[in-house]
């Protein structure tokens, strides 16, 4: 009796120890989106098959073999749903496509070819909110007695309050007050109504089940539930994920969901992570800090945001970035210095983290908001409309599509395209660069960023010189690290050639905004 007594004991103390390592968002295992590197794409701007000047869905298609080139091994479409909007963030039917992008069938097809190029692919699910023009909310705000009035937020009056950025989140109709955090023309709908969560679950299960993406991007994902003027983050929502997550599971244990977290620091985007809400939330901090980095020439803020994420999301299940289709992009940020933007791609493919990188940030496309001059065509040649389209596109590419496209880079080894597939090719081959554990090199020089990348046998040492001078006096410090004992060499990836021993100084000279990938053998 004593001896099964010690047997259940020592289970439960297993058991218990198997919850701690869990719940800090860690998996047992890498899951699919842990080795993929994902690749955003406006439809509307991507390539047109038709001749219509609207990107579409076979256009995407016939563009996979430039991707699966690339490197990328998952896509992120943005909204594909019926919307009265050119972005589609404000939804009028969620079990159809916009037919400006084709057919469902054509969006089937697009899926098949891309598993044929083992690539997967999520979309945009916009749950927080429908357009005003859905039939739901038309017939809602027509009827106070509708059986949809209460799948949107209702008061008799304006309650007044503003929301997290100071904007009206109350608008007036003919039968009330209806609440709407973005805009009047997207109503937030009602999630303690579980007759709201219950169609959700329909939809959710039609894109998995019935068409067979891979998962969602969650847009807005903090905002679900609303504690009167508390409007973020609510212990509602952080409740709601969990169901959602539990269903979605049961209808595919590989889906995969990558919520929306803007502004909040590691420590909120952690409570989104810990295994039983969502698979990865996106880190916008790390975001910054690589763009921050990259133009002040200081690793500083990139180390002490992968120090944050490596303290509060030990786990690693988060998507990293340099910037999306809300953001001013990435080139425009750096000013247009092609140096940075490399700098910049190199930080992000060589950390920790899921990599997106938004369509035509490889090849330096340019644009400062308002949104639509962040969302112009793809430049996939010097022809006219930059190779985009045959007609009239729905918005003019860049100007400088002559000199910034596909084709031109695609020739020139030295290009930040070649960068780009240089930095995949290798994040694809090295699990330590995927899912490996992080140690971040303190160096002596803080224009230089050093980090080894750690997975079982494999090991790979990055080297960034930040700076726009050739820099001698640095030293790695590599105690604490498996660089510290034994006997090592270095096989050049990238940015050197010839063995090469492991020291603090593995390299005399670090040449200007430079990276160095070795093997560590």
């Amino acid at each position: 009796m004593r001896r099964t007594l010690i047997l259940l004991l020592l289970l439960a103390s297993l058991l218990t120890a198997c919850r701690s390592a869990a719940s800090d968002g860690a998996p047992a295992q890498p899951s699919w989106w842990n080795d993929a590197v994902f690749y955003e794409i406006f439809v509307r701007s991507f390539y047109d098959s038709d001749g219509d000047g609207i990107g579409d869905f076979n256009g995407v298609a016939q563009k996979l073999d430039y991707l699966s080139d690339l490197g990328v091994t998952g896509l992120w479409l943005m909204p594909i749903f019926p919307s009265p909007s050119y972005h589609g963030y404000d939804v009028t039917d969620y079990y159809a496509v916009n037919p400006q992008y084709g057919t469902l069938d054509d969006f089937k097809t697009l899926l098949a070819e891309a598993r044929k190029r083992n690539i997967r692919v999520v979309i945009d699910l916009v749950i927080n909110h429908t357009s005003d023009q859905h039939p739901w909310f038309r017939d809602a705000k027509r009827d106070k007695n509708s059986k949809y009035r209460d799948w949107y937020i209702w008061s008799e009056t304006d309650l007044g309050y503003k929301g997290p950025w100071n904007q009206r989140v109350w608008h007036s109709s003919t039968t009330g007050f209806y609440y709407g955090i973005f805009t009047a023309n997207m109503p937030d709908l009602n999630y303690n109504n579980p007759k709201v969560t219950k169609e959700m679950d329909k939809v959710v299960s039609f894109w998995l089940k019935d068409v067979g993406v891979d998962g969602f991007r969650l847009d807005a994902a903090k905002h679900l539930i609303e504690n009167g003027s508390t409007q973020q983050n609510t212990s509602a929502t952080h409740e709601w994920y969990k169901k959602f997550r539990a269903y979605y599971k049961k209808v595919n244990p590989q889906a995969m969901t990558v919520g929306e977290i803007s502004g909040d620091p590691p420590s909120v985007l952690a409570s989104y992570t810990s295994g039983d809400q969502l698979d990865l939330v996106f880190d916008f901090s790390l975001a910054n800090a690589f763009i921050v980095s990259a133009n002040n020439g200081s690793a500083s803020y990139t180390v002490n945001a992968l120090k944050a994420d490596e303290k509060l999301m030990p786990g690693r299940q988060y998507a990293s970035f340099s910037a999306n289709h809300d953001q001013d992009r990435v080139m425009s940020q750096l000013r247009g210095d092609v140096d940075k933007a490399k700098v910049a791609a190199s930080l992000l493919l060589t950390s920790p983290g899921v990599p997106f990188i938004y369509y035509g940030e490889e090849i330096g496309m340019v644009g400062r908001k308002p949104d639509e001059n962040i969302r112009r065509p793809m430049q996939w040649s010097a022809d006219a409309n930059a190779g985009f389209t045959t007609a009239k596109p729905w918005r003019a590419p860049d100007a400088d599509y002559p000199a910034v496209n596909v084709a031109a880079q695609t020739a020139d080894s030295a290009s930040l395209l070649s960068h780009y597939r240089a930095l995949i090719r290798i994040r694809n081959l090295h699990p330590s660069l995927r899912t490996g554990d992080l140690f971040i090199l303190p160096t002596d020089n803080l224009r230089v960023f050093a980090s080894l990348r750690v997975k079982e046998g494999d090991m790979v040492l990055t080297l960034i010189n930040l700076s726009a001078d050739p820099i001698r006096d640095y030293s790695l410090d590599l105690k604490d690290t498996p660089l510290a004992t034994g006997s090592h060499s270095l096989a050049p990836l990238i940015g050197a050639s010839g063995a090469l021993s492991v020291s603090s100084q593995p390299l005399p000279e670090l040449q200007p905004h430079s990276t160095y990938i070795f093997e560590v053998k």
